[in-house]
């Protein structure tokens, strides 16, 4: 089946263009017209799904268009979104009384321009004619990096088959938004897209929140039954108490439940995608993971790599966040300049794209010149290297080169001396020391050490 028909209705040869091109590559079948009449002759051989009209036409105006089907037996044929480059308030309330869906204006913001198309067919009828690429505002991972490209690769091999899917990572690195992608690629995108928070499952009400209840009001679905036909997502697989695990274990062993008071088994019919931190699914460190729900649900794994492994991608998730924030929150445009780049490229960003996300909105909400510069960015990171962080989390660029080269002595010689068991002969060893020297530096950093027998 083809993609729903879209009618664009513009005088600019390159607009029409531009637009059939872009629609065309979102799975919409697209036709155009350069005028009134034409676009009469259009809709006159092939009903569309939707129309987008320009106002200012040389022979008659977009708004004398939509008038003249507003006002016809059939009414409007189908949802409607105005577009213009000179639009007034008077023109928007008079396209909006006649029964115009949205209202547009050049230049186009792409973003913007597919979530209205994906509304408008949503609305009513047209609902069910939406494609697969823009039934749910999915992106694909942003980044040109091997690491991101292998990822995406993976995603898609993944993506048709039905198995359990694991997706490890560390908080922040984008866990839900893969599963999501995941889902849009698989042959259950039409369906459902379900989550639980592990932490925000009680015991109290775990039974009727998972299962849903019934008596003789009525039926009350739970989570499992909305998810039917798609997917259940649970986010922090190792946030589940033990009570919820048992029940998802059964749940999954029998492929049906039974509904709080009602008799009847309910089949299931869910794809499971869980997200966990890293090493839960190392031998011996599942940690309050039951062992056998993470078979069941270890079927298939995605690792999430934390974003200081594909630095050379934050250039574009800058530009990314920027663009997608002023569309979805019109905050006001403002770019990275070079300097200020490549300065946060060798960020460790502990916290990850999430951290990075609230970075942009923070420096987009407070304002300033367009250009975000070194010294802003600098800032606003001055506060932020912690020296609890593991060393590869620590932002050693924001410090004096005698505080950085303190910082790292430290922070390295305290992860060695926890694989040397607090041993500092071997310390010594494994760092190349002599022990003498070591014993001074650790108590000039601060470093507490402990002698076993063996030193």
């Amino acid at each position: 089946m083809s993609g729903p028909r879209i009618l664009v209705v513009d005088d600019e040869s390159e607009i029409r263009g531009l637009l059939q091109e872009i629609l065309a590559d979102e799975g919409f079948d697209v036709e155009s017209a350069a005028d009134a009449a034409e676009a009469r002759s259009r809709r006159a051989k092939h009903e569309p799904d939707l129309i987008l009209l320009d106002i200012w036409m040389p022979d008659t105006d977009g708004i004398t268009l939509l008038r003249e089907w507003a006002q016809s037996s059939s009414g409007l044929p189908c949802p409607v979104v105005m577009m213009s480059g000179h639009g007034s308030v008077e023109t928007a309330v008079e396209a909006t009384r006649l029964g115009a869906y949205d209202f547009i204006e050049k230049p186009l913001s792409l973003a913007k321009l597919l979530r209205t198309v994906e509304r408008a067919l949503e609305s009513g009828k047209y609902k069910r004619h939406v494609p697969r690429a823009l039934s749910a505002p999915v992106v694909a991972p942003v980044g040109k990096s091997r690491v991101m490209q292998a990822l995406r690769e993976q995603v898609h091999q993944v993506a048709p088959h039905d198995a359990s899917v694991l997706i490890i990572g560390e908080p922040g690195t984008g866990r839900e938004a893969f599963a999501r992608y995941l889902h849009s690629l698989s042959k259950r995108a039409t369906g459902p897209f379900v989550t639980i928070i592990g932490a925000g499952v009680g015991d109290e009400h775990a039974t009727a929140l998972m299962h849903g209840s019934e008596n003789a009001d009525g039926v009350r679905t739970g989570l499992l039954e909305q998810a039917n036909g798609g997917v259940l997502f649970v986010n922090g697989l190792e946030d589940l108490s033990p009570a919820v695990q048992r029940l998802l274990l059964a749940d999954l062993e029998s492929r049906s439940f039974l509904r709080v008071g009602g008799q009847r088994a309910v089949p299931l019919d869910v794809r499971l995608i869980c997200s966990a931190r890293p090493g839960i699914d190392q031998a011996g460190d599942s940690g309050s993971v039951r062992v056998d729900l993470l078979s069941h649900l270890n079927v298939i794994k995605l690792h999430i790599p934390p974003l200081r492994d594909y630095s050379e991608d934050v250039p574009d998730l800058l530009r990314y966040y920027v663009d997608r924030l002023v569309d979805d929150e019109q905050l006001q445009f403002r770019r990275f300049g070079v300097a200020a780049q490549n300065r946060l490229r060798n960020y460790p960003w502990p916290g990850n794209v999430s951290e990075l996300r609230n970075l942009v909105k923070r420096l987009l909400i407070l304002g300033g010149p367009e250009e975000i510069g070194l010294e802003e960015v600098e800032r606003e990171l001055a506060a932020r290297t912690l020296s609890s962080e593991p060393l590869v989390k620590q932002d050693l660029l924001a410090l004096p080169l005698r505080e950085a080269r303190e910082q790292f002595e430290r922070a390295y010689l305290q992860q060695q001396l926890i694989l040397c068991n607090g041993k500092v002969g071997q310390l010594a060893k494994r760092v190349g020391m002599e022990r003498t020297h070591l014993y001074r530096k650790l108590r000039l950093l601060g470093v507490d050490f402990r002698q076993s027998p063996d030193d």
